[in-house]
Parts: structure tokens; C-alpha cells; sequence
């Protein structure tokens, strides 16, 4: 028999992703945040479980859009820093980081260059309440850059995504293809 051993209650579905999720201050200057409490709702529906005393929610309600990006190996430090810096407490949090962002094209939001794959999103609304899911995006536009493109695809081992472990608080790289979605199950079928 298999033993298993008890762990603390934690946000315990690993990996959990490492999102960057971009704004325009009051003044037009950049925000950013760390948020693993994030997934696709829908094809086009992003949902982060944010709460509304961060500085990036109360920019995404101002401004009625936000970005998302996945972080990288590459930035796992200035990733790991837009996650334990407030934005409420720290204005020039971005600009501290060394990091360089364009206008999106699509919503009214910055997209942080560094990061290779980025989401544009209009904000639909915010739930709140016991079980609410926070800020709920529709994506209006998606962009990669170049360097993770091949033969005109994206390639997410290029990507060099990184993952949240939040039972030992660690960040791994997320990058070898193991398998083929909706085909290797098949062999299973009978």
C-alpha cells in the first residue's frame, strides 16, 4: 500500500502561473504585478483573483484595460520583484526594474518588451464577494515576439515560461514538450 503523507492547506495546484499584468498609472506611468492567481476563463475571457486594494485593479477599473504576460526565465528576478513590491507604495516600481514596455495595440495598456507573449485585454468587470473571481478581461488581441516564433507559430519552448511552486515558493522553468494534446489519449480509447 502506498503511503501518503499529510501537507498544509496552501494554493496547492502546481504549476501555477507566473502572469505580469500591466497598467497605466493615474499620470500615465508604468505598473506592474506578480499574479500566479490567474487562468483563462474561456477561449477569450481571462480571470485574475485580485483583490481591489491593489494598485493594478484600481488602474484596470480607470482605465478599462490591462495586459498580461507570461514571465520568463530570463526575468525571473524582476518577475519575482513586481510580486513583492507594491505599486501603492512604490510609484516608479517599473521603472526601478530596468524593463521597457510599448503601447498595446488594441486596449489602453502597456506591453512589457521583455516578456515574449503577451495578452491584451478590455476589462469586463470585477466580482467581488466570498466567491467572486476578481477581474474578469476579454482578450482582444494576442502578440508574441519574433524570438519565440517558428515558421510563423508561436513555440512555447522558447517561451521559457516559468511556473509558481507554492508549496516551497519557488519558480521552475516550464519548457520541454512531452506530449500531444487531444491525440495521445486516443491510444487508450478502445
Amino acid at each position: 500500500m502506498m503511503m501518503r503523507t499529510k501537507l498544509s492547506i496552501t494554493e496547492g495546484i502546481f504549476p501555477m502561473p507566473v502572469l505580469m499584468v500591466a497598467t497605466y498609472n493615474e499620470d500615465g506611468s508604468v505598473n506592474v504585478m506578480n499574479a500566479a492567481w490567474g487562468t483563462m476563463q474561456e477561449r477569450e475571457t481571462v480571470v485574475l483573483n485580485l483583490t481591489e486594494t491593489h494598485k493594478t485593479v484600481k488602474n484596470i477599473k480607470a482605465r478599462g484595460a490591462f495586459t498580461v504576460s507570461i514571465a520568463d526565465a530570463a526575468h525571473v528576478i524582476e518577475a519575482d520583484y513586481f510580486g513583492v513590491e507594491s505599486g501603492n507604495r512604490t510609484a516608479d516600481k517599473f521603472t526601478r526594474s530596468g524593463l521597457t514596455v510599448s503601447k498595446a495595440q488594441m486596449v489602453d495598456a502597456p506591453v512589457i518588451n521583455e516578456f515574449p507573449l503577451c495578452l491584451e485585454c478590455e476589462f469586463v468587470e470585477y466580482q467581488d464577494g466570498k466567491y467572486g473571481c476578481g477581474v474578469i478581461g476579454k482578450v482582444v488581441n494576442v502578440t508574441a515576439d519574433e524570438s519565440v516564433m517558428e515558421n510563423g507559430k508561436l513555440n512555447m519552448s522558447l517561451v521559457n515560461a516559468i511556473a509558481f511552486d507554492p508549496y516551497t515558493h519557488g519558480y521552475y522553468k516550464v519548457t520541454e514538450r512531452v506530449g500531444e494534446a487531444f491525440k495521445d489519449g486516443l491510444k487508450l480509447k478502445k
